[in-house]
């Protein structure tokens, strides 16, 4: 982001430390993630350590770190969906796309997350791709649908 970027989200701030979470959430907002320019800059407006930002940024599973994809899948971990298989769907997209969770494939095509729970417990189990909700998911299923968006 640039400079006049910076400045814009700032607005309304008064530098304090309390400011810390709704400007990352504005960041976030705009960037799709929260980058190392992004938390020097933010360490100099609120005169905090950039240490003290990434830990409670970190805190949050809200707060990415790495450029999304063009396509976010997320893999539903909730109770109903690991008992349903989540935990085979979450290994087969990291086969497939070549990624851990929280990584971007180098072409920028994908970005993968673990879901907590996505609330669509009698559907599990769940993958979200985009806005997308793909239920009762097989592996199968899901690697067809990959795919497809290759």
């Amino acid at each position: 982001m640039k400079e006049k970027e910076y400045s814009d989200i700032f607005s309304g701030f008064k530098g304090a430390q309390t400011d810390l979470i709704p400007i990352l959430v504005r960041i976030q907002d705009k960037a799709g993630y929260i980058s190392e320019q992004s938390v020097r800059q933010v360490s100099g407006f609120l005169k905090m350590s950039e240490n003290q930002i990434y830990g409670v940024a970190s805190f949050y599973p809200k707060f990415r770190f790495t450029r999304p994809g063009r396509k976010s899948i997320k893999v539903c971990m909730g109770t109903a969906c690991h008992v349903r298989g989540g935990l085979f769907l979450s290994e087969a997209v990291g086969w497939k796309l070549g990624i851990a969770i929280g990584q971007t494939t180098e072409d920028m095509r994908f970005d993968f997350q673990r879901a907590g729970c996505l609330g669509c417990c009698t559907l599990a189990p769940v993958v979200k791709i985009n806005e997308d909700v793909h239920s009762r998911m097989s592996v199968t299923r899901l690697k067809e649908i990959l795919e497809k968006d290759d």
